[in-house]
């Protein structure tokens, strides 16, 4: 956990460790799952000093309720998701493919 965490942050940093840790995650899985859930809703409510786009104006990891997960329907990242890491690993042309091209360029 980062020192700049409040106190309640580091509460919730336990509580979803720990949840992820009963639902079979491993130790370093429920870590990653934590601090990433923690510090997304940290980007949006302001209380970081940078945030990525997707990161304040997606869902709020607690109403995602798992949206993106799984394989029934169209769910996995976002565009906007696939799109930066397209752009990360410098894909050309990936401002006009559409999801399932960003997908396919990714192998996804």
């Amino acid at each position: 956990m980062p020192q700049a965490w409040s106190n309640k942050r580091e509460r919730q940093y336990k509580h979803i460790k720990s949840s992820a840790k009963k639902r079979g995650a491993g130790e370093d899985r429920a870590e990653e799952i934590a601090a990433r859930t923690v510090n997304k809703n940290r980007a949006q409510s302001g209380e970081s000093k940078t945030a990525s786009r997707s990161s304040t104006k997606d869902k709020s990891p607690q109403s995602r309720g798992g949206q993106r997960s799984g394989s029934k329907g169209p769910k996995g990242p976002t565009k906007e998701q696939l799109y930066n890491e397209a752009k990360k690993r410098n894909i050309k042309g990936r401002s006009r493919m559409t999801k399932q091209q960003l997908q396919r360029a990714l192998g996804r």
